[in-house]
C-alpha cells in the first residue's frame, strides 16, 4: 500500500494472479510456451476478478472498486461492481476509445489483441456472476447446465482460442469437460456454498433422493445425501469421459495441459468416492499420486 493507503496497480494484479496456485486446475504451468503462459494468466486474472466480485472476496480497502471507477459508497455493491467491470471490458474491445481502467484489464487488452479474442466468453463469465446475485437455487439439471454454459464453458473456449486450436468439435468436448469440472467443484463446496445461501445441486434431484436443505447443513452426510452426491459425481464423470477425446485431438504441450484438466476432474471424483461421498465436513481433495495416475490414464486415452 502507498502512504495514502491505496494499492498500486502492480499490487492489484499480484493480489489476484497469485491465487492461481490455489486453484483446482493448472492455470499456466511451466511447461507451456512463455507466450501462452502470459496470455492464459491474463485470461485467468479477469476470470478470478469476476468471481471475486461475485463472491464478495475482493481484497479489503476498495482498491478494485476505485480502479473500476466505482464510488466509495457503492464499493460493496456486487452488481454495481459487475456493471463497472463490464464497462471496462468494453474498453478492452474498443481500440478507438479510452484505455481500460483496471490493471488486470489493461493486461487482458494485450492478450485480446494478440489472440484476436472475442468478447462473448468474458461477457458470459460476468453474466454468471450476475446470476449468482439473483439466483441461489436451481430446479433442474438442465437449469444447472445453462448456468455452467456461462460460468465454466467460456474458460475452456478461451484456452482453445489463446492456443489457436478451436474447432466446433473441440469446443463441444471442451464444454463437456468444463461443465464437469464445475459440477465437481459444486460438490466439493456444498457446505461453503450453503454458507453463501447458494445450492447448486438441482432441487429435482434433492427431491428424488429425499434430501432437504437442512440435511446439507449437517456436519456429516447421511445416506440420502451421500447417494445424491454419488449421483451427481457420476454425471460429472460421464461428462469428463465425453470430453476426454479432446486431449487426443491436440499435440505437444497443449495435450499435457488438457490432460491435466481432465485428470484433475477425475481425481477429484475419485477423492469424493474415497470419502464415501461425504462432502459436508470439507472438500475431499485428491493427492498428487492420484492426479499423476489419472493424467497417465488420460494421456493414454483410457479410463
Amino acid at each position: 500500500m502507498t502512504a495514502a493507503g491505496r494499492a498500486r496497480p502492480g499490487d492489484l494484479e499480484r493480489a489476484t494472479l497469485d491465487k492461481a496456485a490455489a486453484e483446482n486446475f493448472p492455470v499456466a504451468p511451466f511447461f507451456l510456451p512463455r507466450a501462452w503462459r502470459d496470455d492464459l494468466m491474463a485470461v485467468y486474472g479477469f476470470a478470478r476478478l469476476v468471481d471475486d466480485i461475485g463472491d464478495g472476496d475482493l481484497a479489503p480497502g476498495g482498491a478494485d472498486a476505485r480502479a473500476l471507477g466505482v464510488p466509495e459508497d457503492k464499493a460493496g455493491d456486487r452488481l454495481t461492481l459487475l456493471d463497472a467491470l463490464e464497462a471496462d471490458l468494453h474498453r478492452v474491445f474498443d481500440p478507438t476509445g479510452p484505455a481500460p481502467r483496471h490493471p488486470l484489464l489493461l493486461r487482458l487488452e494485450r492478450t485480446v489483441r494478440r489472440r484476436a479474442l472475442t468478447p462473448e466468453p468474458f461477457l458470459g463469465l460476468i453474466a454468471a456472476n450476475r446470476q449468482d446475485q439473483l439466483v441461489t437455487r436451481y430446479e433442474t439439471y438442465d437449469d444447472l447446465l445453462a448456468y455452467c454454459e456461462l460460468s465454466a464453458n467460456p474458460v475452456g473456449r478461451l484456452v482453445l482460442a489463446v492456443t489457436g486450436t478451436a474447432t466446433p468439435e473441440r469446443i463441444r468436448r471442451s464444454d463437456a469437460i468444463c461443465t464437469a469440472l464445475q459440477i465437481v467443484e459444486h460438490l466439493q463446496d456444498v457446505a461453503e456454498d450453503l454458507g453463501r445461501d447458494r445450492i447448486y445441486v438441482p432441487a429435482a434431484d434433492m427431491k428424488r433422493f429425499h434430501v432437504q436443505e437442512a440435511d446439507l447443513a449437517e456436519p456429516t452426510a447421511g445416506a440420502s445425501v451421500r447417494a445424491l452426491v454419488a449421483f451427481q459425481a457420476q454425471r460429472a464423470l460421464d461428462l469428463l469421459d465425453e470430453g476426454a477425446p479432446l486431449v487426443g485431438s491436440v499435440r505437444g504441450r497443449l495435450r499435457l495441459l488438457l490432460a491435466g484438466f481432465v485428470a484433475g476432474g477425475r481425481a477429484a471424483v475419485r477423492a469424493i468416492a474415497a470419502a464415501d461421498h461425504d462432502v459436508l465436513p470439507g472438500p475431499p481433495k485428491p493427492g498428487t499420486l492420484q492426479l499423476l495416475r489419472e493424467a497417465g490414464v488420460t494421456l493414454r486415452g483410457k479410463g
